[in-house]
């Protein structure tokens, strides 16, 4: 099991799936551990000063500059009803890409503390309940089983609608209405 930490790493990093498992990247969102895809995975960095912006929902924690680019900050407790999170030492982002139909928009996913990266076994990996978790089941790509005890897989491309899109990428422009890279 390779160890991520709070530093700058890569997806492209890490080593290759086997046809037998893939890799997940976990970490714990109000004690809770959760899991995504690896190969979602952009980088994760430290948390960076947070600008709020006005007039956003609660789960939008607000915008981070990223070598010159805005990128929207999702407080992933937040939305996932479990209040928002308290920044920590070990608070992070992961910055994932997300695609809606014809784009792909990278955001940053707050999160209280990122894990370990696991190799699941493709046999581990069950579809998503259809009752009896929490977290909305449109968010729940599947179940892993770690262990037998079982970790949600996040479906990162529904944790946010196509209007949710539609709302972060206007609260780009907002900030940031000249476009990337300005004055560099």
């Amino acid at each position: 099991m390779a160890e991520a930490t709070a530093t700058t790493t890569t997806a492209t990093s890490l080593t290759e799936i086997s046809e037998d498992s893939a890799q997940y990247l976990t970490f714990s969102v109000v004690h809770e551990r959760l899991a995504m895809s690896i190969n979602a995975v952009q980088e994760i960095i430290e948390t960076p000063k947070i600008t709020q912006v006005p007039m956003t929902p609660a789960y939008i924690r607000g915008v981070i500059n990223l070598r010159g680019n805005v990128v929207p900050v999702v407080d992933l407790g937040a939305r996932l009803n479990r209040g928002a999170l308290a920044l920590s030492k070990r608070s992070c982002i992961v910055l994932v890409e997300v695609k809606s139909q014809h784009n792909s928009h990278v955001l940053g996913m707050l999160v209280d503390e990122v894990k370990n990266i696991l190799e699941i076994p493709r046999d581990d990996v069950k579809p998503a309940p259809e009752f009896g978790s929490e977290i909305r089941t449109d968010f729940i790509e599947a179940m892993g089983r770690v262990n037998d005890v079982f970790v949600i897989i996040l479906a990162i491309d529904n944790v946010l609608s196509i209007q949710e899109l539609a709302t972060l990428k206007a609260i780009t422009e907002r900030v940031n209405p000249d476009g990337p890279n300005v004055g560099k």
